[in-house]
């Protein structure tokens, strides 16, 4: 019997315990008869103003994620969505592909990767040439680097905002992310690409699409239109970038 609300796909999601815009973001674009039904990987030092900062940071998060994904298999989900998108383009594109592998020799499941579903999304747009927009230290920005050359994509540049905080990332007003996105969308730039999935930016990348001329891949939009065009919905529906709107 199907799911009284989710009766079409009910989405799951780990997520460190420090995010509250990842959640609050998938349950807003939700069409009627999708639910989000979250996991929460305990980050007790969530400070990542370093490269040694944010290492320490995501061993907690690998520490904790099968008990995150014990917790949201238990409502039985059709699909479960990584929400901590650093993870997921550790290592290039070797990396990304063993952590997936990693978790379905674990719990038998397919997780919706970031880094897999951004590839995926800027091939359906047919764009080559990105420019990332990033709240992470040097370090994770070359990871992301490497798993996007290695995917055959040319990174033209790397706006980084440099937080120190996990939480403070959520804590970003729009004004400098507007002023970040008018800055990186320079010549030769055919998308702009934002990671870090704790950033308030979905809604934002929608609207700048428009004044930029450009795709603005939110991480947050990108992974659910993977998850739900890999599961046979292909609502098209506006308000959260060119994917959702038109692929």
């Amino acid at each position: 019997m199907p799911d009284a609300l989710g009766y079409r796909l009910k989405c799951g999601v780990v997520i460190p315990s420090t995010g509250t815009v990842v959640e609050t973001e998938l349950n807003r674009m939700a069409p009627p008869g999708v639910t989000i039904h979250a996991g929460r990987m305990f980050i007790e030092r969530p400070a990542m103003g370093s490269d040694a900062g944010f290492e320490a940071l995501l061993e907690q998060v690998r520490a904790s994620l099968d008990t995150a994904l014990r917790d949201v298999l238990s409502c039985e989900p059709d699909c479960v969505i990584m929400g901590m998108s650093a993870e997921t383009f550790w290592g290039g594109v070797e990396g990304s592909a063993r952590f997936v592998e990693r978790v379905r020799a674990r719990w038998g499941l397919e997780i919706v990767s970031p880094a897999a579903a951004c590839r995926a999304g800027l091939e359906r747009l047919g764009v080559r040439r990105v420019a990332l927009l990033s709240p992470y230290p040097p370090k994770v920005d070359e990871q992301v680097t490497r798993y996007f050359t290695e995917c055959g994509f040319e990174v033209v540049g790397v706006k980084a905002l440099r937080l120190g905080h996990a939480r403070a990332i959520a804590d970003t007003p729009e004004v400098p992310l507007r002023q970040a996105l008018r800055e990186t969308a320079g010549p030769g730039v055919d998308a702009i690409v934002q990671v870090g999935m704790n950033l308030p930016f979905a809604r934002l990348a929608d609207e700048a699409e428009r004044w930029l001329e450009k795709p603005v891949l939110a991480l947050n939009a990108v992974s659910f239109w993977h998850a739900l065009r890999r599961h046979g919905i292909d609502d098209r529906f506006p308000g959260w970038g060119s994917l959702l709107r038109e692929h």
